[in-house]
């Protein structure tokens, strides 16, 4: 079987991550890197042993050879790059959120749904085993019938004022950061898992560094800095910091969430929590190999993943056996393997986030922030 000769566009954090984890299949390779600048490329290129290089994508996507893209890029260059791919009859995974906005994406859906071509949003977490198995769970009828839900994502990397990143400005990452950013994918993961979609939000947002200091020279994300005063500018914050939102679902189900990205101690953790009319369960994703199910009349239970004991369909998305830990990476690795095999079998397309999927969380972002700016519930649909 030839491999798919994949292009990634995009060198920073989650650049790497995709590279690493296209390696990881046997159906494909990697075959080009593009970045705003040919130096920037060219030093990825030499770092992770990919010879070609480009510092305008457009190069990449005149090749007839290249049969996928990953945009791992700003969040301002999505759509852009993402319609010329898709123009030049690419298969394109794209990093959330997939536009600027819902119009934009909305735009992408209706592009993308014209070519006979495989797209997908980056929502990785879905590939969890113990997401998975949470998914079955909740399909099956064994927690009943959904009546709450509550959670949280919570990270501290922009703890300080002096942490700074390109997602803080609203040009570059869009009008909402910490939503947008990690909120929507809890949300796109609650949907995921419950089946259930939310019809309204009432949200309330908070910016606690209106004013931040950035750095006068790049700073990759998450990387730690040890700069003087002299090396900032002063920087006004219009996006948030913080978020509590109320979530009205599909009949009776309704449930909370918090997003917090001035969280202290907390690094990346997303916290689900789904309550049924036969049991509970409690996912937490810096925990990722353990789901909690709690029953009112009964021993609660600590499932740790092991693909003997989860449901079969379930089972697929673990690769070691019990006590042996899969994580973040391996997500992406579950998520490329399924999109691959979309790549030659149209049919298995649907169990991907498709950009349909991306469009879905903008707009529930949308709706977040006018609730905000409303203080009143603002309907999804």
């Amino acid at each position: 079987m030839d491999k798919l000769r994949v292009a990634v566009i995009g060198t920073g954090f989650v650049g790497r991550v995709h590279v690493e984890n296209i390696r990881r299949q046997n159906d494909a390779e990697v075959v080009a890197i593009a970045d705003q600048t040919a130096e920037l490329a060219a030093t990825f290129g030499r770092t992770l042993g990919i010879p070609r290089t480009a510092g305008d994508y457009r190069e990449l996507l005149d090749d007839s050879s290249i049969d996928a893209v990953h945009i791992c890029t700003p969040n301002k260059t999505h759509f852009p790059i993402a319609r010329d791919a898709l123009d030049a009859g690419k298969n394109v995974i794209c990093e959330k959120p997939l536009a600027m906005s819902a119009a934009e994406a909305a735009r992408l859906v209706e592009l993308a749904n014209a070519r006979d071509v495989v797209h997908a949003t980056s929502y990785n977490l879905r590939f969890y085993p113990n997401v998975a198995q949470m998914r079955r769970m909740v399909a099956t009828g064994a927690i009943g019938d959904v009546l709450a839900v509550d959670g949280s994502y919570s990270q501290d990397w922009l703890f300080y004022d002096t942490d700074y990143n390109w997602r803080l400005e609203p040009e570059v990452g869009g009008p909402s950061r910490a939503m947008a950013d990690i909120g929507s994918h809890w949300c796109d993961l609650l949907e995921h898992v419950t089946g259930s979609r939310i019809r309204a939000v009432c949200a309330e947002l908070a910016t606690f560094h209106p004013i931040r200091k950035k750095p006068k020279k790049p700073i990759e994300t998450y990387a730690g800095k040890m700069l003087a005063p002299e090396d900032y500018e002063d920087r006004p914050i219009t996006t948030e910091d913080f978020g509590a939102i109320l979530l009205r679902f599909d009949g009776r189900a309704r449930g909370a969430l918090t997003v917090n990205q001035v969280a202290a101690g907390r690094k990346n953790r997303l916290l689900m929590e789904i309550y049924g009319s036969r049991c509970g369960l409690t996912w937490d994703g810096e925990r990722p190999n353990e789901l909690w199910i709690g029953r009112r009349d009964g021993n609660n239970e600590l499932l740790v993943k092991d693909p003997s004991l989860m449901e079969r369909e379930a089972s697929t998305f673990a690769d070691l056996p019990g006590g042996h830990a899969e994580g973040y990476a391996d997500t992406f690795k579950q998520f490329f393997r399924r999109f691959y095999a979309a790549c030659r079998d149209r049919s298995l397309a649907a169990g991907l986030p498709g950009f349909e999927a991306g469009l879905r969380q903008l707009r529930v972002v949308e709706a977040v922030l006018e609730s905000h700016a409303k203080s009143a519930w603002v309907d999804i649909d």
